[in-house]
């Protein structure tokens, strides 16, 4: 009786949108895994996902980044892509987590905040979307974005499967069909034309 009530009240829909930093940059044997970069695909995939984002009207209350180099570089051109003015809050906590402690960060955000975005790194983030969501997913792959919804008042009430994946996107969405030999070709052409 007392969820049909507060279903008449208008119970608010809060999503939380997990993003997979893009492709990283392995250029550099040195580089410490936090301090490592994105490759040139990355930002092309950066690019390709974020015009979704912002051609679908997606825009997030407050942006949630894990603080490594990779994270930091996505929820920027991101955010710079959608038009989001907020602040990214970077947290080392979303570095190396398990799903357990983003779903304590998740409990504790302003109950005004309906939209989230949690950009972070495999496998937290697809075993997150795991326990979040009714469905299962297989790999969330990079630059990929899970949008999950809840039907729930507060944060403090997100748990185990209550909530239901909206969707799931990720760049190789968005190439049509190409024969490997000419994609092959056609890479190395875009790398002529670049130099």
């Amino acid at each position: 009786m007392v969820k049909i009530i507060s279903k008449l009240k208008g119970v608010t829909i809060k999503t939380v949108y997990l993003i997979r930093h893009a492709k990283s940059d392995w250029s550099d044997p040195k580089a410490r895994d936090f301090e490592r970069g994105v490759k040139k695909r990355g930002k092309k995939d950066i690019k390709t996902i974020a015009n979704y984002l912002k051609l679908s009207s997606i825009t997030p209350d407050i942006i949630l980044s894990s603080s490594a180099l990779r994270a930091q570089i996505t929820s920027e051109k991101i955010a710079d892509t959608i038009g989001y003015n907020g602040k990214v809050h970077y947290m080392n906590e979303l570095y190396s987590s398990d799903p357990e402690t983003i779903v304590n960060i998740l409990s504790l955000q302003d109950d005004g905040d309906n939209s989230i975005f949690v950009v972070g790194h495999n496998p937290t983030l697809t075993e997150l979307a795991n326990f979040l969501a009714k469905e299962d997913i297989k790999k969330i792959p990079t630059s990929g974005v899970a949008a999950i919804k809840f039907d729930i008042d507060s944060w403090e009430e997100i748990d185990e499967n209550s909530g239901d994946l909206d969707f799931m996107i990720y760049p190789n969405l968005f190439r049509y069909y190409m024969p490997r030999q000419i994609r092959t070709n056609w890479d190395k052409r875009e790398e002529l034309d670049t130099l």
